[in-house]
């Protein structure tokens, strides 16, 4: 059974900076494309960041230049390291396991961890 834990949220001024963490209990971690999702209240879960098997990342316009994902293949772990935090970017934060469908990506495990919740104070 696959199991993802983020963390490393909490509650921010705008301007400042936070840093994600998500372990994920797969196997062969090191093949899988990561990404991570954030859903804010009233909003459906949108795709922020991914990052290939071969390490290429990819964004979305609204984070752009401000977040960076990576991932540590010998910890299991993908990161997303956020800066310039503005108040939109509040939300809860969860990892997947991404498959490219030819024109996006979509998560590959149906269940989601606990994710972990940004506050960005304005």
């Amino acid at each position: 059974q696959v199991q993802l834990v983020e963390s490393g949220g909490g509650l921010v001024q705008a301007g400042g900076s936070l840093r994600l963490s998500c372990v994920a209990s797969i196997s062969i971690f090191r093949i899988y494309n990561m990404g991570w999702y954030r859903q804010a209240p009233g909003k459906q879960r949108e795709l922020v960041a991914a990052i290939t098997n071969g390490g290429i990342t990819d964004y979305a316009d609204s984070v752009k230049g401000r977040f960076t994902i990576s991932r540590d293949n010998a910890k299991n772990t993908v990161y997303l390291e956020m800066h310039s935090l503005k108040f939109e970017d509040t939300a809860v934060y969860y990892c997947n396991a991404l498959n490219w469908g030819g024109s996006s990506w979509s998560p590959t495990f149906g269940s989601w961890g606990p994710g972990t919740q940004v506050t960005v104070s304005s």
